[in-house]
């Protein structure tokens, strides 16, 4: 696992050193999902800058890709998934939780899917052996969710053959017919849905129903030691754009689309996942345990220090 994260660090790091980022700006990185809807609705209504922070959003296409990018410094504050965050943390790299951004509940389970190609035939947790299936970033919340839907339905995850697909990407994927199903949300489902690309194969986030973090934001530890002010400025701006976003569908639907790229009569036809920017420790705790489950882990994490107080 160190060494995984180490050579994505490197690459990254190179790949990005042509250019270096404003002083005193902070790029915030997500992927192409409405998890970070509150940090884009941050930036869309000004909430950053009324708080003192010059802050724009950064599109990360594979979520675990984020903890190496805040190690080289290439964002500063991100928004991975909480199975993503704790893995980088279990695998050495000293990273700090600064605030929460969304939580499962029933809207946000609902619109969680595995997408099936025409011409492929799934209609059970069984028939998932033996096929390819594409998952934004490999040991992200979406494949670590789907894998434990798998073993509750009695299916060995060994037996499917899981490889990286980015969100933009997955109805070509399964047009191609490069891999048989994907593992995604909404607005993708509704959306490769209505190409003509396949059918939902199963609502395995309805199975589970429940309740823990999914994506939250995070931050090297060193980097938010030191930017003490601006983690406050952070947290007060992502405060208030929660609100906007578990009241306000039509001004978070505009933000999602905007940075995501996606229809705006697409990202309407689904909710934002509810936003929740407190953040505990024992939250996390399911997740420590699903990951354990799976042979993730190679330590037993400290729950009290992965968020930064």
């Amino acid at each position: 696992m160190k060494k995984r994260f180490a050579i994505v660090l490197t690459a990254l790091s190179c790949a990005l050193s042509g250019g270096a980022f404003a002083q005193g700006k902070i790029q915030i990185g997500c992927t192409a999902t409405t998890d970070c809807a509150s940090a884009m609705v941050a930036a869309d209504e000004g909430l950053f800058r009324k708080h003192g922070l010059d802050a724009e959003m950064v599109l990360i296409g594979i979520n675990s890709n984020i903890p190496a990018a805040l190690l080289s410094n290439s964002i500063q504050i991100g928004g991975p998934t909480s199975t993503v965050f704790i893995q980088a943390v279990d695998g050495g790299l000293d990273l700090a939780a600064v605030a929460g951004a969304s939580v499962m509940n029933t809207s946000s389970n609902e619109a969680i899917a595995a997408f099936v190609r025409n011409g492929v035939t799934i209609k059970e947790p069984k028939d998932f052996v033996g096929k390819k299936v594409g998952a934004p970033g490999l040991g992200a919340f979406l494949h670590v969710l789907f894998r434990k839907w798998l073993m509750e339905k009695g299916v060995d995850p060994k037996s499917v053959n899981f490889v990286e697909v980015t969100f933009p990407t997955m109805n070509d994927v399964l047009k191609s017919g490069t891999v048989d199903a994907v593992l995604t949300a909404e607005p993708f489902v509704t959306r490769m849905t209505n190409a003509g690309t396949g059918y939902v194969g199963a609502r395995y986030g309805a199975d589970l129903a429940r309740t823990e973090p999914i994506i939250f934001y995070a931050a090297s530890r060193d980097w938010a030691a030191s930017h003490a002010e601006d983690i406050k400025k952070f947290r007060a701006a992502i405060a208030e754009a929660a609100v906007i976003v578990n009241t306000d569908r039509a001004k978070a639907g505009a933000s999602i689309a905007k940075f995501t790229k996606q229809p705006l009569d697409i990202v309407k036809l689904s909710p934002p996942n509810h936003s929740e920017p407190a953040l505990k420790s024992d939250q996390l705790a399911w997740w420590i345990e699903v990951m354990k489950q799976q042979g993730m882990l190679q330590t037993d994490p400290d729950l009290n220090r992965m968020i930064l107080k």
